[in-house]
């Protein structure tokens, strides 16, 4: 399958899960949880608060070398909305990629998705864990603080 015929998919519609395709197009699903959703519900907010404008996506999806991933939420530059608008999935990476780990997730799953993310263009990736803090991440490896975003909390 491609990103596109499960998008469209009525079969996939309303599903409990986050959907993925890995890189031989075959649907992965992560369940959800109220807390993912209330960690989710709380970075857009602390984002949407930010001084720096932008615009934030849930569920944002990014064609990789590994199949289509979806970030539990993005944000991207005026610049980057202005270029790419709301085309699915990204080809590009939106400046900052945001995942919410899970008990399902280890730690070799989320630094590869780093690693797509980064490749694909982001300028940063968010790594928010079930205790609420964060791990920041840039090209260089680990940061302190997010440079785009610098008064975000390291704990929510």
């Amino acid at each position: 399958m491609n990103w596109s015929q499960v998008c469209e998919d009525k079969r996939f519609q309303d599903l409990p899960f986050k959907i993925e395709l890995n890189e031989w197009g075959n649907i992965t699903l992560s369940p959800a949880s109220n807390q993912r959703g209330n960690l989710k519900a709380k970075i857009i907010t602390l984002l949407a608060r930010s001084k720096v404008e932008g615009e934030i996506i849930s569920e944002c999806s990014i064609e990789t070398s590994k199949g289509v991933k979806v970030a539990d939420v993005a944000w991207l530059s005026k610049d980057f909305a202005k270029q790419f608008g709301l085309e699915t999935p990204y080809r590009q990476s939106p400046d900052i990629m945001i995942e919410i780990m899970s008990p399902s997730n280890s730690d070799e799953e989320m630094k590869e998705k780093r690693e797509l993310y980064l490749a694909k263009g982001a300028k940063e990736v968010w790594l928010c864990r079930e205790d609420s803090t964060f791990k920041f991440y840039s090209y260089s490896g680990e940061i302190r603080y997010s440079s785009i975003i610098p008064e975000f909390p390291s704990a929510i």
